[in-house]
């Protein structure tokens, strides 16, 4: 086991963790606003952006703390690198029909462009495969 791919699997997790609970309290906090940045991507019937509102904070919130504390590091990693998948078809979606939003990833004033938090997820997609890759290599199996 070398260390230097330790520290990078542990840098790469904690960093991805950390990014995914901050996002996802920032969300929670305002379970309405949210629905209101989820509603202007003009994506789903009205019912709908609330109840993604109203869940994806959470679902975000336990993949990046299971990510923090490593635990189930590995499925939290996969979980995160879907949803970070989907979120990039829906900005490229974004981009495409040329609406001007906020991404609505970091809260109602955070003030990110379409295209800058495309560019966020790309990084982040990086962090979920290297934490993916390198679990096996860098998390003792558990013992029994």
């Amino acid at each position: 086991m070398k260390r230097s791919g330790r520290v990078s699997y542990h840098l790469c997790r904690l960093l991805l963790g950390g990014v995914f609970v901050w996002a996802g309290a920032v969300k929670a906090i305002d379970v309405p606003a949210f629905a209101g940045q989820v509603a202007a991507y003009q994506l789903l019937p009205y019912a709908w952006n609330y109840a993604v509102a109203a869940t994806l904070p959470y679902v975000e919130l336990l993949a990046g703390t299971l990510l923090l504390v490593n635990l189930r590091a590995k499925p939290a990693a996969l979980l995160l690198l879907l949803l970070n998948a989907l979120f990039m078809a829906v900005l490229a979606s974004v981009v495409a029909r040329g609406l001007s939003i906020d991404c609505g990833c970091f809260g109602p004033d955070a003030g990110t462009t379409p295209l800058q938090a495309l560019g966020r997820d790309i990084l982040l997609v990086a962090l979920a495969v290297a934490v993916y890759r390198q679990h096996d290599h860098y998390v003792p199996p558990p013992t029994a």
